[in-house]
């Protein structure tokens, strides 16, 4: 059973927000300052990926662990009411992640998913990141 109030509820859900999160702001900013320049959420690509490197058809998605249920972590926890709402909202997630990440390989374009909890690790994540991208530069 839910702990708050419909109105309590609804307000902090409302402040969720679908873009410049956090762990997207984190992402951008460090690789912004190693030098790397992009576009953000391209509403012409499928999922409007996050991060876009147009001249390098690469796009990055940095997706939150709860609400794209990451496997094996541990804030991608199943909430305790409404079990089986939850289960169906992180399947259609899950599932339209995969399908858009097939349609962006179909254009020709390979996809990089970074999580927010790898964030804590950022030099880590960066080496992954950076090596996914290629130096940087014009190209």
């Amino acid at each position: 059973m839910d702990t708050l109030t419909k109105a309590q509820r609804s307000e902090r859900m409302s402040r969720i927000r679908g873009k410049d999160t956090r762990p997207e702001l984190a992402v951008r900013q460090a690789l912004f300052g190693l030098g790397y320049r992009y576009q953000l959420h391209r509403r012409d690509l499928p999922g409007k990926p996050d991060i876009v490197f147009a001249s390098r058809k690469k796009a990055v998605f940095v997706h939150g662990c709860f609400w794209h249920a990451h496997q094996g972590c541990k804030v991608a926890n199943l909430p305790k009411s409404r079990t089986k709402f939850w289960q169906a909202k992180f399947q259609r997630n899950v599932e339209r992640d995969k399908l858009n990440k097939r349609a962006l390989r179909r254009m020709g374009w390979s996809t990089l998913t970074v999580w927010e909890c790898e964030i804590k690790h950022l030099d880590r994540l960066l080496r992954r990141v950076t090596g996914y991208l290629g130096p940087t530069g014009p190209r």
